[in-house]
């Protein structure tokens, strides 16, 4: 997904941008959800791992935390220090911030680029551009910025390969 494009506005195809937006917003919201499911697993795993962890070192405290008879914080110390914790814990930190980064997006092009979108056309509706004299063939229009799309995505995905 490419935000900064997609939150770009053609002030001359107001009427394609419109019918683009609706798209755009579930686009953007599905890509949140899909974030906001991807931190749920996470804290899950999280939650396993230390049962996992606090498992093993009722089992064999004296390998995991070097006591016959271990406390709380012994085996919170153990669990938070191990490997697989800490990764785990990387990843949900991971999630999250791209949970909340999503979120802003969504936010920006659904309530701000759609506030941008009518102030244009209230402009548009006080002849503050100057637009074409003669009809313009919208669903061409349409058409041929979803395949401009296209392409740049393709070159994109290139890239990152």
């Amino acid at each position: 997904m490419n935000y900064e494009k997609d939150i770009h506005i053609d002030e001359t195809a107001l009427d394609v941008e419109w019918l683009e937006q609706s798209e755009l917003a579930i686009k953007y919201g599905k890509y949140w959800s899909a974030c906001k499911d991807r931190v749920t697993r996470a804290e899950e795993n999280i939650k396993l791992i230390r049962a996992q962890l606090i498992a093993e070192a009722n089992d064999d405290p004296v390998k995991c935390c070097n006591k016959e008879k271990p406390n709380a914080a012994d085996i919170e110390a153990y669990y938070r220090r191990h490997k697989r914790h800490i990764k785990a814990k990387e990843e949900w930190l991971d999630a999250l911030k791209e949970c909340n980064d999503a979120e802003i997006v969504k936010n920006e092009i659904s309530f701000t680029r759609k506030a941008a979108l009518e102030n244009l056309v209230q402009l548009h509706g006080q002849n503050y551009f100057a637009g074409p004299s003669m009809p313009r063939n919208l669903q061409g229009e349409r058409e041929r910025k979803q395949e401009k799309r296209k392409e740049s995505e393709s070159r994109i995905r290139i890239r990152k390969s």
